[in-house]
């Protein structure tokens, strides 16, 4: 770990160049998506001092609440990447539709999925929030995209990653057959520096991040694993744990990546009617790409998540994902119940 003083668009010309699939195209597009993260964390550092970021405007395709903030960093997404000629369409947590790039304005053979803020509801209390991204080919650049194109499964992915606001606004990114890289955006300069190569989540852990209000509701696979976890070193696991929950996926991957974890949002009866509460191509997806190639694990509890082929936009998923051992024993579990 450490600084190597090499910004994110060197380490694309150096990571990139020699990949088929990921040409200069490819590094253009990280880089807007890189410049739309940093407009996002200009918002978030500004706090009340750009408005009322936290105040409700709404209801989104998801019927959730929608916060002033997520609708400006889903503008903010598509003011800087639309443009940029690399793709053919872009999805969004927050739009009902995509977004199809028009036949006679610069295109290329991408497409776009992301989450313009994920951990909303941390505005008001000016907790983490994040950005998660994925990067798919598009089939048929030729023509106008369609909302098919989009419905890939995530080891289609080219590309994925997430940007946590926090301390630090913390870039963390994997390529097709690439390690996953962090960056961290110096203030100073106003670009994201490489500080890690090769991220590795840790095979063993002591924390657990779930929703535990959700308890009533889970499935018996995943009680039997916190009640195992609860018990510490006197139980089963033989170690005691610790519960962690932030309440932004970002945030709780991120923690479970750098020192090890199993972050949980799982089927329960609270969400079973809406196959699970994260969605597949905007959260699972992305997040699910970045763990395996660090190394972890990321399951639905029943199936790998990168082998979940998406039926719609806006499709949810259960999620279990982090360190190796962790997931593979809630697989385990999920199997024998079944």
């Amino acid at each position: 770990m450490g600084s190597e003083n090499l910004t994110l668009s060197h380490f694309l010309y150096e990571d990139v160049r020699s990949e088929p699939q990921a040409t200069g195209e490819l590094a253009s597009l990280i880089n807007d998506i890189a410049a739309a993260c940093k407009a996002v964390a200009d918002l978030v550092n500004h706090g009340d001092l750009a408005g009322n970021l936290a105040g409700t405007v709404g209801q989104n395709v998801q019927d959730e609440t929608q916060k002033e903030l997520d609708v400006l960093a889903n503008e903010t997404f598509l003011a800087w990447t639309r443009r940029g000629g690399q793709l053919t369409g872009l999805a969004s947590e927050e739009m009902e539709e995509p977004y199809c790039i028009p036949l006679d304005e610069p295109r290329g053979k991408y497409l776009l999925v992301f989450d313009p803020l994920d951990g909303s509801s941390n505005i008001e209390i000016n907790g983490p929030v994040g950005t998660i991204f994925s990067i798919l080919r598009s089939p048929d650049p030729t023509r106008l995209a369609c909302k098919e194109d989009f419905l890939q499964p995530g080891s289609a992915q080219i590309a994925a990653g997430y940007v946590l606001y926090s301390a630090s606004t913390t870039l963390v990114l994997t390529l097709q057959n690439k390690g996953v890289s962090r960056f961290t955006l110096d203030p100073g300069v106003g670009e994201f520096v490489l500080v890690e190569r090769d991220m590795q989540v840790p095979a063993t852990a002591k924390e657990f991040a779930i929703n535990a209000s959700n308890r009533r509701h889970w499935e018996a696979p995943v009680s039997r694993y916190i009640e195992e976890c609860l018990a510490g070193k006197e139980g089963s696991r033989g170690r005691d744990f610790n519960m962690r929950w932030i309440a932004a996926m970002v945030a709780d991957v991120h923690r479970c990546i750098s020192r090890g974890g199993v972050f949980m949002y799982p089927i329960d009866e609270k969400c079973r009617a809406k196959g699970g509460r994260l969605r597949l191509l905007y959260e699972a997806g992305p997040m699910a790409m970045i763990v395996e190639h660090a190394g972890g694990r990321a399951s639905t509890g029943r199936q790998p998540l990168m082998d979940v082929v998406p039926e719609s936009l806006h499709q949810r998923v259960p999620v279990i994902m982090g360190s190796a051992e962790e997931v593979e024993i809630l697989d385990r579990y999920h199997a024998e119940a079944d």
